[in-house]
Order: structure tokens, then C-alpha cells, then sequence
């Protein structure tokens, strides 16, 4: 899965430029680090990880064709990790009937800013990544796998307009250059006529 490599940027009104960058490992690490060490991003799995760990583990993604990391930004600020991977080509393909244009998702949000949180800006936010995945990859189905303990992502999704599919166990992956323990999964699914109908 070949994906841009521009920039896609839009402009949420009453929040301001959201753009959608690839992801730097190096440059980008010390950000990342920090939100995947905060208490709320357990469910990420990479709680105890050192900076350099966790830059090695995207520049391991950066050089794969079917899994993707970016940056979202808002005005320049960080605000959100997301990934896109291919599901065919993950562990969460041996859980469901993988369709042509899928394309499955991850996101960790960034901490809310100096002014806390704002009413509407989560919903926006999923917005312009969803637009990128269904509009600009031109895909024709998302698909979410949080931890199925994960409520507060489950219910985020189901707000975005995703529907819920099966619980699942995804398994072990255990590679010389990888390993994720089995993860018992909540599938959340979102067809490009549902968040775009007409």
C-alpha cells in the first residue's frame, strides 16, 4: 500500500489547519514517546518503552509497504498519532472476512492543549482522519481494533458513525523484528457510504 507522501491538510472551521504528515521516527520520537508513556495510552502497549525503542519500532514500520504511521498536527501542534495498515497483511486478518479496500486504523489522540479540552474537537478530528483514509486512499471501509477493556475508544468510534462488529483475540506475533501479545480486541467498522452518505 503506496500512500502520499504530501502533506493532506484541512481546515476545520472554529479549530483551526489539521494536517496529516508521515510520520518522522527520529525527529518525531520524542513527542511520541511521551504520549505512549502517559497512564491513558496503556492500551497502546508500549507503556515502559524507552524513547529509543519506540523511534525504533516506527522506523521498523517506515520501511514497510502495508503499515503506515502519521503525524495529525493542528496549527503546527501535535495532536494525534495515527496508523494505517492493511488488514490482509496484519494479525487482525485471521479474525474477520477481510473486503477489498479495507484499510484498518489506530489512533492515539495527543494530551488536550494548554487551553484543555474543547467541546466538538475530538469528533473533528476523527473526521479529517477518517476523510483521509475513505477519501484520499480511497478506501472503502475502515476498521478499528481497540482493546475490547478500551471504553472510552470503543465509544469514540461508535460516535464517528463506526458499527461493531465481533469481539476477537487477535494473536501472539512473535518475529525476530516484532512482537505484540494476544490482544482481546473489540471490532469497530466504517463504510464509506455511512460517513459520507449521498
Amino acid at each position: 500500500m503506496t500512500e502520499p507522501t504530501a502533506p493532506y491538510e484541512q481546515h476545520v472551521v472554529g479549530f483551526g489547519a489539521v494536517r496529516i504528515r508521515p510520520l518522522d521516527p527520529a525527529s518525531d520520537a520524542d513527542v511520541i514517546h511521551r504520549w505512549v508513556s502517559e497512564e491513558r495510552a496503556v492500551f497502546w502497549g508500549m507503556n515502559g518503552l524507552t524513547r529509543d525503542q519506540v523511534a525504533e519500532i516506527y522506523a521498523h514500520m517506515a520501511g514497510l509497504d502495508t503499515h503506515h504511521a502519521h503525524l495529525v498536527t493542528k496549527d503546527g501542534a501535535p495532536a494525534a498519532l495515527f496508523q494505517t495498515y492493511e488488514p490482509a497483511a496484519d494479525r487482525v486478518g485471521a479474525c474477520y472476512g477481510v473486503r477489498p479496500g479495507d484499510l484498518g486504523v489506530h489512533v492515539l489522540l495527543g494530551p488536550a492543549g494548554p487551553d484543555g479540552p474543547r467541546p466538538g474537537w475530538t469528533s473533528a478530528l476523527l473526521t479529517v482522519m477518517t476523510t483521509y483514509a475513505l477519501r484520499a486512499l480511497d478506501r472503502r471501509r475502515l476498521v478499528a481494533d481497540p482493546d475490547v477493556r478500551n471504553t472510552k475508544a470503543i465509544a469514540r468510534f461508535e460516535r464517528q458513525g463506526f458499527v461493531r462488529g465481533p469481539a476477537v483475540v487477535l494473536p501472539e506475533v512473535d518475529l525476530p523484528d516484532v512482537y505484540l501479545p494476544e490482544k482481546h480486541a473489540q471490532l469497530a467498522f466504517l463504510d464509506r457510504e455511512v460517513a459520507f452518505p449521498g
